[in-house]
């Protein structure tokens, strides 16, 4: 049964948290525009499509992906100040329990982890859609790769060593079948044209094979279809926040058939969609266990030691996801470990508790 104390606990957190909410989104926009400004200037972005396509959609991605953080200092901040203003005393002595208190707390985490786990999965990918448009007109330069060497379709290898300026040198395509290579064809430089969705190749050179003799050629240029695109060869990491989870999955599958190196970083992706908001509930605990005790430092104290926590979070979020990309830990593991790492360091805070 709902009391009166329930309500006000609710009230306090969510309005707490939407009021930190708005206030760090204000400070982000701010440093985030004196950071672009020279590219928004440079490409010409319109006013209306830098409010409604960037900053609009911005505010929404990245208040949802620190949603868990700000949770906890939420809880660091208002909990403080019941424990300054003797709140959780009385209503321990009134004999709810500390258990009971807690419920009002989760039922609020729980509007907010809901809310966030459904939009990431299912509604922000198309806002960071409109939003990563925004950026590649407007911010991004061309993307470089180096080195590439993907199977973009089965029995087809394609190896280039750079495609900076939109050129990509030493470009080799090789055809095999059942294990025997049936074709060849290099090439000093590629271009490709995007309105009629042909290759230029210069100075190249092909080779067929055949069972009594090789067909050769070579020449200064050619125009060809090709099957494949430079989209085909890479992608910026932020494109996979672009897509829904089935979607996202199916690239995955697609990136891993292909012998992709950035496939990890998909899966990051996806997982960190249900992890994160899954945070909350944990920093929720831990918030109100440290927080919940009238201590001589007061909420400056409290504060203190609230964002030592959200840094260390940060910084083993970090730890993690080097070495899911560079060491070959699981990407899944990855991103749960920091939780449960936090989950184990709230077991000795829950206990400590004043109760």
């Amino acid at each position: 049964m709902f009391h009166k104390i329930d309500r006000y606990i609710i009230r306090k957190f969510l309005g707490t948290f939407f009021f930190i909410m708005a206030m760090l989104m204000s400070i982000a926009i701010v440093f985030d525009f004196a950071e672009k400004f020279d590219d928004f200037y440079n490409f010409g972005a319109p006013i209306g499509a830098l409010i409604l396509d960037y900053y609009v959609n911005f505010v929404f991605y990245y208040s949802n992906l620190f949603s868990s953080l700000l949770v906890f200092i939420a809880v660091i901040y208002f909990v403080s100040k019941m424990a300054k203003d003797n709140e959780i005393v009385a209503i321990l002595s009134s004999g709810m329990s500390y258990n009971r208190m807690l419920l009002p707390f989760f039922l609020a985490a729980s509007v907010i982890v809901v809310s966030s786990v459904l939009l990431n999965h299912f509604v922000l990918p198309a806002a960071n859609k409109t939003r990563l448009e925004f950026e590649e007109r407007y911010t991004h330069h061309p993307l470089k790769l180096h080195n590439i060497h993907r199977e973009v379709k089965p029995g087809i290898i394609v190896y280039f060593s750079s495609n900076e300026n939109g050129v990509h040198e030493s470009l080799s395509i090789e055809k095999w079948e059942k294990g025997s290579l049936k074709s060849s064809l290099n090439a000093q430089r590629a271009y490709y044209d995007t309105i009629r969705n042909v290759w230029t190749l210069n100075f190249y050179f092909s080779r067929t094979l055949g069972e009594d003799k090789d067909s050769i050629a070579r020449g200064d240029n050619l125009d060809t279809i090709l099957p494949f695109k430079p989209s085909d060869f890479g992608y910026r990491v932020e494109f996979v926040s672009s897509m829904s989870s089935p979607d996202l999955k199916k690239f995955i599958e697609q990136e891993r058939n292909n012998g992709s190196n950035s496939v990890v970083f998909s899966e990051i992706e996806l997982y960190q969609r249900t992890a994160y908001p899954i945070a909350a509930y944990i920093l929720t605990l831990i918030g109100v266990s440290v927080a919940g005790r009238k201590s001589r430092g007061g909420m400056g104290l409290n504060l203190a030691v609230g964002l030592g926590f959200a840094v260390t979070y940060i910084f083993s979020m970090k730890m993690t996801t080097v070495a899911a990309t560079n060491a070959g830990l699981s990407p899944i593991l990855a991103v749960w470990i920091p939780n449960g790492l936090f989950l184990i360091l709230t077991i000795p805070l829950y206990r400590r508790a004043q109760k």
